[in-house]
Order: structure tokens, then sequence, then C-alpha cells
């Protein structure tokens, strides 16, 4: 199920409306089955991996929690890691390797007779596998108590507003929300706000990107100069409005229902270098992967050498995690290799103060770096990436389409705009009552206007 379809606009105030009206001690089943309901949505065959990472995730905490044999504890924690780990390179990652071994094998003048599975990836499967491996991490290390009722635990990995494209939770953070909730008018105002602000990033911005992308992509002959760029900006706007737009949605449908999401995004492209844009980029995965992955590898603790090599596993996982594809491992590697040159020189200031106007060289590095390196993310195979890049430096000014460098220039300074009222007094939590009607008045509008066109599937939902 889409945020941006009519089944949702429908499926989301059913939900809402019982939610509230029945009593509190119901309201947690509802929303599991509504959460079961919305996943099954898409397919219902997938629905018993789902329950299978709760299943064995819940006994595992509980066991965790009634045994000091250490030897049985590793072993509980080794089964979590090998289910849920498992479920991933079944499903994900199985016909990659096997694939890239034969290419390897090929290389080597051999011809090894190779099966792929041929398995549809199952939506969202990186997200929520990631979300319950993160919760018997902490019972493991006893940094979280396990949770004692099934259902409430079950809830937590599969709450449906962020269990397809996250944002990441900790169960810490997550699962207390799940008792005695509470609708007020500022919540209701500021949720309805953010899903209006959601639709509009990727029903008017990401989608109207996509179309200036998906054509330059399809046909990258010929792009010159500027048709090059312009498929680099655009889809460096395309998959912030697509991916800050679907949390903005999740964080409003959730706050309706009494529970307040994480922010996944911080104005990213006003980064001062790559480590503050991963600061600012999918915060929940960057967290996740800093305390799960690289903290664990040793991080900064044993010599700056060790730091290096830390931080490139790190991002190649990190690419890993995203596709089964070289492209995305190799886009990772980069950002790793950068990550490690800013901690080589020393440069990882956190940047807490406001922007000044001696930063604004090196926002626009960082962004420029970023835009670029979205393009080895974006790229179906590493030769389109290099058809890309070469269409970028061949100082070609054929085919140059004006309307979409029109078009372009329009949304970036929407997302400007946009960036602008997140920034400036806390618009959507505080508005007074025109300013916030005006704004969701506008969404609206433009969500009508733009709704028509062709829409896109939300990008991450391929992870």
């Amino acid at each position: 199920m889409l945020f941006n379809t009519w089944t949702y606009a429908a499926f989301l105030p059913v939900v809402f409306v019982l939610h509230w009206l029945i009593p509190d001690r119901f309201r947690n089943r509802l929303l599991l089955v509504a959460s079961y309901i919305f996943y099954g949505a898409w397919d219902y065959r997938f629905l018993g991996l789902l329950f299978l990472s709760t299943l064995v995730d819940f006994v595992v905490g509980r066991t965790l929690a009634t045994t000091q044999d250490g030897a049985l504890r590793k072993r509980m924690l080794s089964v979590s890691l090998i289910v849920n780990l498992g479920i991933l390179g079944v499903f994900k990652y199985f016909d990659f390797f096997v694939s890239s071994a034969a290419d390897v094998l090929a290389v080597l003048g051999l011809s090894p007779n190779v099966t792929s599975l041929g398995i549809v990836l199952p939506v969202g499967i990186s997200f929520y596998t990631f979300q319950t491996m993160s919760y018997t991490i902490d019972v493991y290390r006893r940094v979280k108590q396990p949770e004692e009722e099934f259902e409430r635990f079950a809830l937590f990995v599969s709450f449906f507003p962020q269990l397809v494209a996250g944002p990441i939770e900790r169960a810490s953070r997550l699962l207390p929300q799940f008792e005695n909730r509470h609708l007020t008018a500022a919540r209701f105002e500021s949720g309805i706000m953010l899903i209006g602000r959601g639709l509009f990033k990727k029903v008017v911005i990401a989608d109207s990107m996509a179309r200036l992308v998906d054509a330059a992509y399809g046909a990258p002959d010929g792009l010159g100069t500027v048709g090059a760029l312009v498929a680099v900006y655009a889809f460096a706007f395309q998959i912030y409005g697509d991916f800050s737009g679907y949390t903005d949605i999740a964080r409003g449908s959730a706050r309706l229902l009494g529970v307040d999401l994480m922010e996944n995004f911080t104005q990213p492209y006003l980064s001062r270098s790559i480590t503050e844009f991963w600061r600012r980029w999918h915060i929940s995965l960057s967290e996740w992967l800093r305390d799960y992955l690289y903290i664990p590898l040793g991080g900064n603790r044993a010599g700056r050498s060790r730091t290096m090599l830390n931080l490139l596993v790190t991002m190649l996982l990190g690419g890993l995690w995203h596709g089964a594809a070289w492209t995305f491992v190799v886009w990772g590697g980069l950002h790793g290799l950068w990550l490690a040159f800013e901690r080589l020189q020393g440069s990882l200031r956190k940047y807490s103060e406001p922007l000044v106007r001696r930063d604004w060289w090196r926002v626009g590095l960082t962004f420029h770096g970023v835009a670029l390196l979205w393009v080895v993310f974006r790229a179906g195979s590493l030769t389109q990436v290099r058809e890309i890049l070469a269409q970028l430096l061949s100082f070609s000014f054929v085919g140059l389409d004006l309307g979409a460098v029109a078009t372009l220039v329009i949304m970036m300074l929407l997302v400007i705009r946009l960036d602008r009222v997140e920034r400036s007094a806390s618009l959507m939590n505080q508005p007074s009552a025109i300013k916030q009607g005006l704004l969701l008045g506008g969404f609206v509008v433009a969500v009508a206007m733009f709704a028509g066109a062709a829409s896109s599937p939300f990008i991450y939902f391929q992870f």
C-alpha cells in the first residue's frame, strides 16, 4: 500500500477513527492488524517472513533475559543474527552473489552452470530486519530490558507508518510509546501538516524530477553537458523529495496515532562536510551503522589506519544494504573514502553553530560532491555511470532542453523554500491558524494539480 494513493487516503482515516474510538487496551491490537493488512496489501505471501523475524527475536529476547549463561546468550544472539541476515541473504543477495561469482569464473575461463532463484524482493525487508536485530543486540548488551508482551513487540516490528522505509527505530524509543497514547489538537494539526508536506515533496517535487531523470538515464547518449547536469541535479532533488517526503508522511501518520517517530532528515544539503551530511541524511541508518557496525569494528579506538579501514568497511556494507548491485557497493565505498579523507584531515567539527557566510563554499562543495556520487547510486550499471560522466565532461550543448532546465530550477527553488520554512521558528509545530491554513491549502492545491501525472514508486521501497 503506497502513501500517495487513494487506498491509503481511505485506510489511514479508518484506522485513525477506530483507534481513538475503541478502549485503550485494544488499540495496539488494532494497529497490529492494520499493520499486517498494510503490508499484506503489497504481497500477503511475505507476511510469514515478517512474523518469523518477530517470533524469533521475541523468543531470543525473552531467553536472553532469563539466563546468565554467557555461552547460551551468545548462541541465542547468533540465532537472531543468522535468521535475520539469512532472510536478507536469500531474498536480497543470493542472486547477486551467485551472478557475481559466475562472472569471476567466466573471466578465469570457466563456464559455470549457475541457477538464480529469481525471488521477488519483499518490500521493506532491509528496514524491519535491521530494526528487530537492533532490539536483540540491545537486550544482549543489557542496555534494553526485553519486551514481555508479544503483541506489543510485534507492533514494534511491523508498525505500518515506518514499516516499509523507516525511520529505523530503536526499541527503547518506540516500545514505550505503545502505552497510554493521547491525542491533542497540536499533535493532530502537526500530523496533518507533516502528511501534507510529505505529499507535496513526493508528488510535486520528486515525481516531477523523476520524469527528467528517467528520460536522461533511459537515453544518455546525446545529453550533452547541460543535459547531464540536469540529470545530476534532478536526481539529487528527486531522492531528497522522495525519501524525506516518505518520512514526513510516516511521521505525520504516526503522530495522528499518538506516536512520535524520529526525525530522519535535517536539511542534509546544507551540510558543510560529508561527515555532517551523514548526520543529517537518513539519520536512523547512519546511527544504526555507527552503533552496530562501526563501533563494534573498533571505531576510532585502534589508531588512524584502523579507523580508516573501519569507516570504509562500514560504508561498503552500508552501500550493499541499499541494494544488491555493484553500483551501490561502489557508491558506499566512495562515501567511505571521503569520510576517511575528512578524518585524516581532521575536519570533523560538528558544526552545531548556525551557517555563516564563510561556510557557503563548504556547503557548495559538499552538495556537488554528494550530487555527483548520486550518479553511481542511480545508474543501472557501472557502464551507465561512465556514459553519464562522459556526457557531463563532453562540453557539448547539443539537445539542450530549456523546458527541463526551467522545471529543475522551479523545483530547486521550492526545495529551498521548504527548507527555509523548516528552519524558521518551527512553523510546523506552532503556526498561527492563518499561516497553517494557507500552507496546508497550498500543499493540497499543488498536490491536486500534479496528482494526475504519472507517479513514480518511492525509491527506498526497493531496499
